[in-house]
């Protein structure tokens, strides 16, 4: 069968560039022809276009997603030593800038279906030196929002949103309002990494929020801590979406919503040929939020993944371990406060998830053979 088929990837960006061509290339060009490469008219132009779709009322673009958590973090005025609670079970990234300006990563565990954190352990974490949030919609749904966010007012703490794995999901309160990701919290980040669902061909990323003094201090601290050409009033850095990323993200943008339905039916595909395996957890979805399915991710129930990877690959069938390493024994951020069983879930998942290829170009043929070629292994 594999002859039938090209060869197979976790995300086929080219098949999907191949469809959307003519659009990108000629954004690309008439970016080239104006030589507007920094702040030009498509940087303000996609900035818009997000707020739309979003409906949010400020996007502020930025290099990529881990300088929007950076940024994020520099204007809320969180100082040295003030603690900032997050996933154990997440990317690095999450933690970095926590660690990076000084503040303290306060880890906590998650829920084994959704994957995202848990509310009770989040509860039990918070101190008198907490400040902020950073919840991780990991895998493409939200977190459970609606709690967080009466948590975090009882308690008077920022939500930061991390939202680069699921732009587009839908989250809905009790009462039925729809929101987009990344735009609950005081502020939510996303980047724009080739393989996210809104994916630039470099590096990229953004800010959100409906805070309009916020909105302003991200805009400057991005801009090198100016307003105003030469005039610095914060401490700032340089970090910037370039015209041509945000020229195709413009494109890619009116398709969001396409490619999120095709990860679904994607998923449901999934879903069918592995539900009730003993062996395998296919994804829960979270009740609240729509999932789009950044990551199709199994949790594997006495079988061994490694071996399993290594068998997806005699068929030549990619497969990714997102992630292998929880983060509280990342030599980075070895911290006495945990020992290795302090987080049971995360390093439960960390020891037997695995996520198979999942994107907008999938087809059933593909699917067909990846699923015969898993359960062949787990009969």
């Amino acid at each position: 069968m594999q002859t039938a088929v090209k060869k197979i990837q976790m995300v086929d960006l080219v098949g999907q560039y191949e469809k959307i061509q003519q659009e990108i290339d000629k954004a690309i060009i008439d970016v080239v022809r104006s030589a507007a490469f920094i702040n030009g008219p498509e940087v303000k132009a996609f900035q818009a276009d997000l707020e739309k779709y979003l409906g949010v009322k400020h996007v502020i673009p930025c290099a990529n997603g881990t300088d929007a958590l950076q940024i994020a973090m520099m204007a809320l005025d969180l100082k040295p030593g003030d603690e900032v609670i997050t996933a154990d079970f997440t990317y690095v990234a999450t933690a970095e800038v926590i660690a990076l300006l000084g503040l303290k990563p306060v880890l906590v565990d998650v829920y084994p279906g959704t994957f995202t954190l848990n509310i009770e352990e989040v509860k039990k974490a918070i101190t008198p030196k907490t400040k902020a949030i950073v919840p991780v919609h990991l895998f493409g749904q939200c977190a459970e929002m609606d709690a967080l966010m009466k948590l975090s007012a009882e308690h008077k703490l920022f939500v930061i949103e991390d939202t680069a794995q699921a732009i587009g999901a839908d989250y809905t309160y009790p009462d039925g309002k729809k929101v987009k990701a990344g735009t609950i919290g005081q502020i939510g980040c996303t980047s724009f990494f080739p393989s996210k669902n809104l994916g630039c061909y470099g590096d990229g990323g953004a800010m959100f929020t409906n805070d309009d003094e916020l909105a302003k201090k991200m805009r400057m601290i991005a801009n090198h801590g100016q307003s105003v050409q030469y005039y610095h009033d914060v401490v700032g850095v340089n970090s910037r979406l370039d015209s041509i990323q945000a020229a195709i993200l413009r494109i890619k943008l009116r398709h969001l919503d396409e490619y999120a339905a095709a990860r679904q039916k994607a998923a449901a595909f999934y879903d069918k040929a592995f539900a009730n395996h003993p062996k395998i957890q296919i994804p829960a979805r979270d009740k609240s939020s729509t999932h789009v399915f950044h990551q199709y991710t199994l949790v594997l129930k006495g079988a061994d993944r490694n071996k399993l990877k290594e068998h997806l690959a005699t068929k030549e069938i990619p497969a990714m371990v997102y992630y292998p390493v929880p983060l509280h024994l990342q030599k980075a951020y070895r911290d006495p406060r945990y020992k290795e069983g302090a987080f049971p879930i995360t390093e439960h998942l960390c020891a037997s998830v695995i996520s198979l290829p999942i994107h907008t170009e999938l087809t059933e043929e593909v699917q067909s053979h990846i699923v015969a070629s898993v359960l062949e292994f787990l009969k």
